[in-house]
């Protein structure tokens, strides 16, 4: 007797099938199309920033995500300091499927610039500059956990801060 294959029963666990299918392409390509999901709130943490004479503190970090309604744009804030060593981050940034795009600036530093990456799957990559300046910047988001890890060749050499969400 076949219980899956035939009859009512098996053509409903195949519909439950086909249906899940459907619903979960249709989550991914949500989440594909919409890469800031799941970032918004306010996040706290701890870290290690690295300078360019050598040395390296232990810094302290909150974020501050702003999604907007279509979930296609962010704002973000960064503000970190170490004993000895503290910076601003901002940026306004929108998405246009993987690719992202926008402005930043560091308010301790009165620097300005433009970013461009990629975003999706929990993840962001982006290039940004500034006249004189460039750094590269990842974060990556799992549930309420987040990290973020700078480089540059300026006066920070590296960030590396784990955070979660408060």
């Amino acid at each position: 007797m076949k219980l899956f294959g035939s009859g009512l029963f098996g053509w409903s666990v195949k519909s439950a099938a086909v249906g899940a299918a459907l619903m979960l392409s249709v989550s991914a390509s949500h989440a594909q199309s919409r890469p800031f999901t799941g970032l918004d709130g306010a996040w706290s943490g701890n870290g290690t920033i690295s300078l360019s004479d050598g040395t390296s503190e232990r810094i302290r970090c909150r974020a501050d995500y702003k999604v907007n309604g279509t979930g296609l744009g962010l704002k973000q804030t960064l503000r970190c300091a170490s004993d000895s060593y503290k910076f601003d981050l901002s940026s306004d940034v929108t998405s246009e499927g993987e690719r992202i795009s926008g402005n930043w600036s560091e308010a301790s530093r009165n620097i300005f610039g433009n970013l461009r990456g990629t975003a999706g799957g929990g993840k962001i990559d982006v290039m940004v500059e500034a006249p004189g300046f460039a750094a590269s910047l990842t974060l990556r988001t799992s549930g309420n956990r987040q990290t973020v890890q700078i480089s540059s060749k300026g006066d920070i050499r590296g960030v590396t801060i784990s955070m979660v969400r408060s």
